[in-house]
């Protein structure tokens, strides 16, 4: 199947690299390049596009402006220079967010995560995926996919990426959809256990290998951004206690 694309950026250079990259992505069919947000946006308002690969600094109409301005809302992919703006392009909904250059490896993984969302959308009206169903047990949950409905426990999940609508749980050796989004989710899984890490992440932190500064390394090889605040809140709520200290208190 193919996903319509559209790219637009007012930087030269950096948009012929992008569509360089985007071209060798079998999966998608680019439709327009566009050299602003409001060549963008006539174009977004006379035909259907599947997903939007936009830079946010532009003169006169900004990435972010340009997606505020739409009808129909494809799913959108910023592209930038300012990692300062990811918070705010996520609160838009953006499906995903990367920080110039833009490498082939980085646009891959975004189209194939808005390939993913796009699929999953198109799958809820035949009620294969649905919310994660309590269990009278502390230790597991029931939730349904295109398989049957399934069993996991709490300790079995890595961390859960939001996808919009949507949250992906990764295991170690697994990952499961579910209809219902991070923010629902965060407040159904038991907190003694998961923090929420980034505005896109929760973590079971029974996993965590290694925390730095912007990123926590989960057991199976797994890592995932954390922001600045959720890194202070998840060492003072979950890290310190268990931490040894050179002297007794």
């Amino acid at each position: 199947m193919m996903y319509s694309c559209l790219i637009v950026d007012d930087n030269e250079i950096e948009r012929d690299a992008i569509e360089m990259h985007l071209k060798k992505i079998s999966s998608l069919q680019i439709v327009a390049v566009c050299t602003n947000g409001i060549e963008a946006a006539e174009f977004l308002n006379k035909n259907d596009v599947d997903i939007v690969f936009s830079d946010i600094d532009m003169p006169e109409l900004s990435g972010m402006s340009l997606l505020k301005t739409l009808k129909k809302h494809p799913q959108f992919i910023f592209i930038t220079s300012h990692s300062h703006y990811a918070a705010e392009s996520f609160n838009l909904d953006a499906i995903d967010f990367i920080v110039k250059p833009a490498t082939f490896e980085r646009l891959l993984k975004a189209a194939n995560k808005a390939i993913e969302y796009i699929d999953l959308k198109n799958l809820v009206g035949k009620e294969v995926i649905e919310e994660p169903t309590p269990s009278n047990s502390d230790d597991f949950f029931f939730f349904r996919e295109t398989k049957g409905i399934s069993k996991l426990k709490y300790h079995d999940v890595i961390y859960i990426e939001s996808m919009g609508d949507f949250s992906k749980i990764y295991t170690g050796l697994d990952k499961h959809v579910v209809l219902v989004s991070l923010k629902n989710l965060e407040k159904q899984l038991p907190s003694s256990m998961f923090r929420r890490v980034h505005k896109q992440y929760i973590i079971n932190i029974d996993h965590i290998t290694t925390l730095t500064n912007h990123e926590v390394h989960l057991d199976f090889n797994f890592t995932v951004p954390i922001s600045s605040s959720n890194r202070q809140e998840l060492l003072e709520k979950s890290i310190e206690k268990k931490t040894l200290s050179r002297f007794m208190k």
